[in-house]
């Protein structure tokens, strides 16, 4: 049974956001957002859209009124500006935004490695900012990003937040510093799911079984075991505990696996990897 108060009921979503949102990046992480605020009831006139080569997609929701490309000179102080672009062309994507922004717009970034010295300086007009890390199941809506806030409103934190959770879990954090090591837990993590499913299928393989059906083993088997942490109230060590049986074969596999130079040990060491290498793409 639902219970009574379910919140939820009410919730309008993004139906009463009326200001504009300048989506500069429409990729694929950029074009999750925007799915996910759309879906969440924002009107597609409320969006302009700044991307050089849009998808179909795209350009079909600019038909439904969204703003695709126009002359920045029409959107002067926007409500909200997301830049959804890869770090490496962020000087030249910002450069047109200096006029546009202004000290009442919320600046959110989802740039690897932008810090938020660097926005203040390449938007020195901007108000509020938020440097924000999502990962790749934000295509699903199942993504968690972090958040740093920086001269934010509590209404700008919650309106941040309304926008980055349209993909999944928002968490925020104070420390900046801590977004490098959030880059390679959660920011890259989802490659190391994937290796993990891929050499689950190699080993089944060297172990006899067919290679496809072996494949959909070691998927099936990660994506339903990461749906039952996702939804049970146990961390992940009670439910391995849970799956555990003593002198069975997975308490004889888990002995290689936790080994003193085992996976949580090339863990540590893959995430300080990520880690270091994020400190230097922020320079």
């Amino acid at each position: 049974m639902l219970p009574t108060n379910d919140s939820s009921r009410h919730d309008p979503g993004l139906r009463d956001f009326f200001g504009t949102i300048v989506l500069v990046g429409a990729g694929k992480m950029g074009s999750a957002l925007l799915e996910g605020w759309l879906r969440l009831g924002l009107a597609a006139n409320n969006v302009a859209v700044i991307e050089p080569t849009p998808s179909p997609a795209i350009s079909a929701l600019a038909k439904r009124g969204l703003l695709l490309n126009p002359d920045r000179r029409t959107l002067r102080e926007p409500a909200v500006v997301v830049l959804a672009i890869k770090p490496q062309v962020a000087a030249d994507a910002i450069a047109p935004l200096g006029a546009v922004v202004g000290a009442a717009t919320l600046v959110i970034s989802i740039m690897a490695g932008r810090t938020l010295q660097f926005l203040s300086g390449a938007l020195d007009r901007a108000g509020a900012l938020v440097r924000a890390m999502p990962n790749t199941p934000a295509a699903i809506g199942r993504g968690v990003t972090v958040a740093v806030p920086l001269r934010t409103s509590g209404a700008q934190r919650r309106l941040a937040e309304r926008l980055l959770s349209a993909t999944g879990a928002v968490e925020w954090i104070d420390d900046e510093t801590l977004m490098d090591a959030v880059t390679a837990v959660s920011g890259s993590g989802p490659a190391y799911v994937f290796l993990l499913a891929e050499a689950l299928a190699q080993a089944g393989v060297a172990a006899g079984l067919p290679l496809r059906l072996a494949q959909t083993l070691a998927r099936e088997t990660v994506a339903g075991s990461g749906e039952l942490l996702h939804r049970s109230g146990l961390d992940a060590a009670a439910l391995r505990q849970n799956v555990t049986s003593p002198g069975g074969t997975t308490a004889a596999a888990l002995e290689v696996l936790m080994a003193k130079n085992g996976l949580k040990t090339l863990m540590e060491s893959a995430v300080a990897a990520a880690t270091a290498r994020s400190r230097e793409l922020a320079g």
